[in-house]
């Protein structure tokens, strides 16, 4: 049952602009546990939420979010800009994203590289797109203008991918790095993302990342996926978020981490949604890596 909480007016909570968050691990944010959130008081990590579900003027979200937002920093993960798709932005969806930057003003901005849009037509779910030269200015463009808007640098995700183009004119490392440096943006690193293509597409995950421009990651996602079998009986992994981080992916991290040291991680958890305790203990468990990380990092200064 969602606690209770008095409606305040934006113009009186207490929201300012984040500082850097550094190397903390946090969660989504799920209403169910907002009860068990309060109760615990202000905690070291950050919570990140979807913006579309926070695109109306007020009510029960709004309060719900204001609550966690007055002791927690906050990401906000967009999930239908279709920053990939070749038509123009939705300028209403923008402005609507742009509205919740400045309300909120979160630690963290993000959105995906894919589309999800065609015409007048939505689809749910983030399709891919193929890696060209045209592909690659037109999602310069969508960064250009979702950054012009929102006024500060947006971190894009590396997507999960079922299919392949043909027509892919160069690696999806070469088409992101080509983003960045392009526009400037930031990167989220999904590593069940990298995991997740990888063991559909048959390639090392490792040499993915050695290839991943890692100096510019500023948030990285983990994720629990589900197992299913093609047509032809191969595995066929889905990033599902509907269960703890494989224990593949747990290895990634620890890797990735020592290599771009501690940046803020996300444990996303979106169906399926468990009791905060078990959600709160995958968090606890990226922190110990990253503590781990800084450790290590302060020994080898020390030894210097």
């Amino acid at each position: 049952m969602m606690t209770a909480i008095k409606p305040t007016t934006v113009s009186a909570l207490p929201l300012r602009f984040s500082l850097p968050i550094g190397g903390v691990a946090g969660t989504s944010f799920k209403p169910e546990h907002l009860s068990a959130i309060l109760e615990a008081g202000p905690q070291a990590g950050f919570f990140e939420v979807h913006a579309e579900n926070y695109m109306g003027a007020g009510g029960p979200t709004h309060r719900a979010l204001e609550a966690i937002r007055r002791d927690h920093p906050l990401s906000l993960h967009g999930v239908c800009m279709s920053i990939g798709g070749p038509q123009p932005l939705d300028k209403a969806h923008l402005a609507r994203f742009r509205g919740l930057v400045a309300r909120y003003q979160p630690a963290l901005v993000s959105e995906h590289l894919a589309w999800s849009t065609h015409d007048t037509s939505f689809f749910n779910d983030l399709l891919p797109l193929p890696y060209t030269e045209a592909t690659l200015a037109c999602v310069c463009d969508h960064v250009d203008q979702v950054q012009e808007a929102i006024r500060r640098p947006l971190l894009l995700e590396n997507p999960s991918t079922y299919v392949t183009f043909r027509e892919s004119s160069m690696s999806e490392t070469d088409f992101i790095r080509g983003i960045v440096e392009r526009t400037g943006c930031g990167l989220l690193l999904d590593i069940n993302n990298v995991f997740v293509s990888a063991t559909n597409h048959g390639f090392s995950a490792l040499d993915y990342l050695a290839d991943f421009p890692l100096a510019h990651v500023g948030e990285i996602h983990l994720a629990g996926h589900a197992e299913q079998t093609d047509d032809d009986g191969n595995l066929l992994l889905i990033d599902s978020h509907d269960g703890p981080v494989a224990d593949s992916v747990w290895k990634l991290f620890e890797i990735i981490v020592a290599r771009r040291g501690p940046v803020p991680t996300l444990i996303e958890w979106d169906s399926r949604i468990p009791d905060w305790p078990i959600l709160q203990a995958e968090a606890a468990a990226a922190q110990a890596i990253l503590d781990r990380c800084k450790a290590a990092t302060a020994e080898d200064r020390r030894a210097a």
